[in-house]
């Protein structure tokens, strides 16, 4: 059983997925190693905004062996439905082109998007919540709107199928 919240493993997923902007089909495997690698005890490092403190604090996330599994699986799946996911986003996204929308944001329609329309474990209403909880975290101000907006879209149609 993984170690790690739903939404934990969501955000590692969407830290994965960030990488295909920038690597070939054939470099994402050598960047999920690395990935995985980041050190010794495969230990990842993240930054999280501490409300407490109003700064910001290293926070340790250890990924066990059945986790880095579940998150090498997803990522595959993912990275074979890209194509049909761009076409789609292209097509609900009217006033841009996608090479202009923010790669965080992209990732995140991405990851979303996916969850929508290939992975029936997870709830649309889910992977929207998630989806704009991720963009607020990641991305710019308006970014939560932007990344709800398409997936409203992206959810009716998948309920129309």
């Amino acid at each position: 059983m993984s170690n790690l919240k739903p939404s934990k493993l969501r955000e590692q997923v969407f830290f994965l997925l960030f990488h295909i902007e920038f690597h070939s089909q054939e470099e994402m495997q050598e960047q999920i190693d690395l990935y995985f690698q980041n050190n010794a005890t495969n230990a990842l490092w993240q930054q999280e905004l501490s409300d407490e403190l109003g700064q910001e604090e290293e926070v340790r996330i250890t990924l066990s062996e059945l986790d880095q599994q579940l998150i090498k699986e997803r990522i595959q799946k993912m990275m074979s439905k890209v194509p049909q996911i761009d076409q789609l986003l292209k097509e609900q996204i009217t006033d841009w082109k996608l090479n202009r929308v923010g790669k965080v944001d992209l990732t995140i329609l991405r990851l979303a998007t996916y969850e929508i329309l290939f992975d029936e474990a997870v709830p649309t209403r889910v992977a929207i919540n998630e989806a704009v909880e991720l963009a607020k975290r990641f991305g710019t101000d308006n970014s939560s709107k932007f990344v709800n907006g398409v997936l409203a879209k992206i959810a009716s149609l998948a309920s129309e199928a």
